[in-house]
């Protein structure tokens, strides 16, 4: 028998760089509301495109993607099993769904659960309201920068101040890439409103008619790392309405951060 190799757990500076790209890659593919191309993950990640279709096949061998009968990729079957095992270390989730479930029936708007990843905000789970007509901006596995959407918003506007700093700084680029609207002085003055409100309001600032509303969600050590959100079109979204709305997520917020705080099961 051949020996096995033994592992140096110091990678190398091209293992490393071989990590980030495949981590870029899968990022990419979930970040996809379907399937994406070759090309398109490509694009998303900057990557070549023979660079890409090298690593997809890689990861398709180990089964972390799968190729769709129209050529496309999508997340595979053996990231399903890890996300089953390691959703077991992370209950926030399933303790969400409840929340999602109240605020849609209650409001009749799609109704959403985030998580701060860093520097970003990871959308995680929807709940579809009866309103007839949806935005549908938001989708599970969409990745936006901190200050951009509201989910984004209601955290930061509970980041102590040097927190709030650094973050606009880190995301700043990022952000005012996706336009004028997303620059510091409008994130301010939007957080300024959360902190007043205890919820975010994002009047169409990604897509113009398309607006949300958010409240944080506190874990278990008193950070504030998820939120509950809600989105559809602007006349869904007057002022006279919005108190309302408002009350609705900050009653679900802190019932899931309760939750969260007790290591309860259930919400």
């Amino acid at each position: 028998m051949t020996p096995q190799k033994s592992r140096n757990p110091q990678l190398s500076p091209q293992g490393t760089q071989v990590v980030s790209r495949v981590a870029a890659i899968l990022q990419a593919v979930a970040s996809g509301e379907s399937a994406g191309s070759t090309a398109a993950i490509a694009h998303r990640t900057g990557l070549t495109r023979p660079t890409t279709h090298r690593l997809l096949a890689a990861l398709a061998a180990e089964g972390l993607v799968d190729r769709t009968e129209d050529g496309n990729w999508a997340l595979g079957p053996e990231l399903h099993i890890l996300g089953t095992v390691a959703a077991q270390r992370y209950p926030a989730q399933d303790l969400a769904t409840p929340c999602l479930q109240r605020l849609a029936e209650a409001t009749g708007e799609s109704a959403f659960f985030s998580a701060r990843r860093g520097n970003e905000v990871i959308c995680l789970a929807r709940v579809e309201g009866a309103f007839p007509v949806r935005s549908h901006v938001l989708y599970e596995g969409l990745r936006l920068p901190l200050g951009v959407a509201s989910a984004g918003l209601a955290i930061l506007g509970h980041l102590p101040p040097d927190q709030l700093e650094t973050a606009l700084a880190d995301t700043r680029e990022e952000r005012t890439r996706l336009g004028p609207q997303h620059d510091d002085a409008h994130v301010r003055r939007l957080v300024a409103q959360v902190r007043e409100d205890g919820w975010s309001l994002n009047p169409g600032r990604i897509v113009e008619g398309s607006w949300g509303m958010a409240a944080a969600v506190f874990d278990a050590t008193g950070q504030p790392r998820y939120a509950l959100s809600l989105t559809g079109i602007e006349p869904r979204f007057t002022a006279e309405r919005r108190p309302g709305l408002g009350a609705a997520l900050l009653d679900q917020a802190h019932k899931l951060s309760t939750a969260l705080r007790a290591g309860a099961t259930t919400v």
